[in-house]
């Protein structure tokens, strides 16, 4: 008897679960993901600008915290990325400034290149900073991107070679 009670215990919690996996589900539907990709740095690293995106940056343009370039079949939904006419001379200058920012904080790690898709897994842009800039990308549409700008003590955390505010 003591067995059977147990196991109906157990489906009941399974059952009672169902529902909150498909919550879940529906509440990530439509997000996409940034993933490492070396040949996104090196093209940052290396100043070279794709024609067929638009350029933005996030913080200050003098130690910007995040540079993304996206596609230009889509459009971004954001008042916070700040929109360049990128050009290698332009890409060489905010670049450089992230890396001097970097050393001026005692940032020990160098900064990254990311591949930025959609919910598909279709590449729509790049993304370029430190790993600890934090973000996320969420489709409004087939052509609309939502993409939240890193925290604004992006750099800050790092004043003094210490992790100040990390949460």
């Amino acid at each position: 008897m003591q067995k059977k009670r147990k196991i109906i215990l157990y489906a009941l919690c399974i059952l009672s679960l169902l529902p909150c996996a498909g919550c879940a589900t529906m509440l990530f539907k439509n997000y996409g993901s940034i993933v490492p990709d070396g040949r996104v740095t090196d093209a940052f690293d290396k100043y070279q600008v794709n024609l067929n995106y638009n350029y933005y940056y996030s913080g200050s343009e003098v130690y910007p915290s995040a540079i993304i370039g996206l596609d230009k079949a889509y459009a971004l939904d954001s008042d916070l990325w700040k929109k360049v006419d990128m050009m290698p001379v332009k890409l060489r200058e905010l670049v450089t400034y992230m890396k001097d920012k970097a050393a001026t904080v005692n940032f020990k790690g160098p900064l990254h290149g990311f591949a930025m898709l959609d919910d598909k897994g279709k590449q729509i842009g790049v993304w370029y900073s430190i790993l600890e800039a934090k973000t996320s990308l969420k489709m409004k549409d087939s052509n609309t991107v939502i993409i939240v700008t890193p925290d604004i003590d992006t750099w800050l955390r790092f004043e003094d070679g210490n992790r100040l505010h990390v949460k």
